[in-house]
């Protein structure tokens, strides 16, 4: 039973409630009897300076990358204060800071390309409610070239704005939420409705049945094109599960020369020695776990166990990352070819982000991860955890961008340069059909709400912050080949 005072945090954009609960009863997940944690019913919500950005010109990268580590630790920080219960000055304080990150950000743009003054309007930040849904707005106003999930598919929609659906007869207005045979009801979904959550996410609400969703998916999202026009054969490079532990909070795409950039672990699989300081010519001169020869990045957010263990591996427990990460049953990564017709090469050392990693907060219009269960991959979730029948596995999968637009290997926003096709296959005006990677990875998980996947500390460990992210170093003999075999039909490793 949760006891809980409320207390107000005002701030100059919104106001934060902030519960302090006091548990009855300990368990691995959960703090011990009569221990008090802090438990938001808020998070910080600011404009992402990194989706805005367009020319980033080489002699401001480095700057940049600083700056955008900058602003996320700044907001990470005021995060932290909030969580400790500091009061009206929180969001004040980060706009200042924010201030001068921004402008520091401009001034090295503007040396040598135009002053990128509208990243002056993203400096204020506000609250957002925790158990809102991630939306479809944010701050960004920018188009996304994303019109499809993935090739030839609807997306899966949101579940009611972060609210649970397809509640099973009898289930108590949502707070109940499907709950497993022999699951323990205090730790699965908000026994008797007063389960608040853990500290910092996620949130019971975040969890949902998969029996007791509907299929939406049609064919899988690894499932080849279809259609008499469709490249039909596939590309699949076996890289293992991580089993060598290679493991750090950077990410070498959006915050290159930054350690700790991401606040988040990630698990890595192809290139050996991918980190943030990693060049073109590092990634090509690294050993790989890939069998082929593949020498590309492959990376992701761990996926934990929420058994409170504070593992000692980068980017854990100094960034609310908490709990036993899991390694993989199955990595399984496809390329594959076009509804539309024949594809083309990528070029080496391309990169391509897929999903994003502040959707919550930002809106869900480039969120591209999908969550389902072995034998139930006909219904995806994109802002649900599966909670899946006894002998299923766990299922992320990220399909990424599958046209490019014939020049860059990287854009300002690390974006512009790839889009999705539309249903039909066809690319953009000026883009071209390449290769779509297909990652799917599966996970044996514990029953009921016990796993999460790591995440900013303001993003509250949401499903719908899931993300991939790849630099395709396959060499142009590689390349060519899964070229020659999507363009053919064969199916070949």
């Amino acid at each position: 039973m949760l006891v809980a005072a409320a207390a107000l945090l005002l701030g100059g954009g919104g106001l934060a409630a902030v519960a302090t609960t006091a548990l009855a009863g300990g368990s691995d997940s959960e703090p011990a009897a009569g221990h008090q944690h802090t438990v938001l019913a808020s998070t910080i919500s600011c404009p992402d300076v990194g989706i805005r950005l367009r020319q980033v010109p080489h002699s401001a990268q480095l700057q940049v990358s600083k700056g955008l580590a900058t602003l996320d630790r700044q907001v990470h920080d005021a995060y932290h204060r909030m969580m400790e219960g500091s009061g009206s000055t929180v969001l004040t304080q980060l706009k200042q800071q924010r201030q001068r990150t921004i402008n520091t950000m401009i001034t090295a743009i503007a040396r040598d390309a135009k002053r990128p003054s509208y990243l002056w309007k993203m400096s204020g930040c506000t609250m957002k409610p925790a158990d809102e849904g991630a939306g479809t707005g944010g701050h960004d106003s920018t188009k996304s070239t994303q019109d499809g999930w993935y090739q030839g598919q609807q997306p899966p929609q949101p579940q009611d704005g972060g609210q649970q659906q397809s509640q099973q007869p009898g289930q108590d207005g949502g707070q109940q939420q499907s709950q497993q045979p022999g699951q323990d009801g205090g730790q699965q979904q908000g026994q008797n409705g007063d389960q608040q959550g853990r500290p910092g996410g996620p949130s019971p609400d975040d969890f949902v049945d998969i029996t007791a969703v509907q299929p939406n998916a049609g064919n899988p999202p690894f499932a080849a094109p279809q259609g008499g026009n469709a490249t039909t054969g596939t590309f699949t490079t076996e890289c293992g599960r991580n089993e060598e532990g290679h493991f750090n909070p950077d990410n070498v795409i959006v915050t290159p020369g930054v350690s700790n950039g991401a606040h988040h672990t990630h698990d890595y699989v192809g290139n050996k020695t991918t980190d943030a300081f990693s060049s073109n010519d590092s990634l090509a001169a690294s050993d790989t776990t890939c069998t082929n020869g593949d020498q590309s990045t492959y990376y992701w957010p761990v996926l934990r166990k929420l058994d409170g263990n504070a593992e000692q591996k980068p980017g854990a427990a100094q960034d609310a990352n908490v709990g036993s990460v899991l390694t993989p049953a199955t990595v399984t990564l496809t390329y594959r070819g076009s509804q539309a017709g024949q594809v083309q090469a990528m070029p080496r050392f391309l990169r391509i982000i897929t999903g994003d990693a502040k959707a919550f907060t930002n809106g869900t219009k480039n969120a591209n991860a999908s969550w389902s269960c072995t034998g139930f991959e006909d219904r995806q979730l994109k802002d649900k955890y599966p909670l899946c029948p006894n002998g299923s596995q766990v299922v992320r999968t990220f399909a990424f961008q599958n046209c490019w637009d014939g020049q860059n290997i990287d854009s300002g926003n690390h974006r512009d340069h790839v889009a999705f096709s539309d249903q039909n296959g066809n690319c953009p005006n000026n883009f071209r059909a390449i290769p779509q990677l297909v990652e799917r990875i599966t996970y044996d998980v514990p029953q009921g709400a016990s796993f999460a996947v790591d995440s900013f500390p303001e993003q509250l460990h949401k499903p719908v912050t899931d993300h991939g992210d790849f630099i395709n170093v396959l060499s142009d003999d590689l390349m060519n080949k899964a070229v020659s075999c999507i363009n053919s039909g064969r199916k070949c490793q």
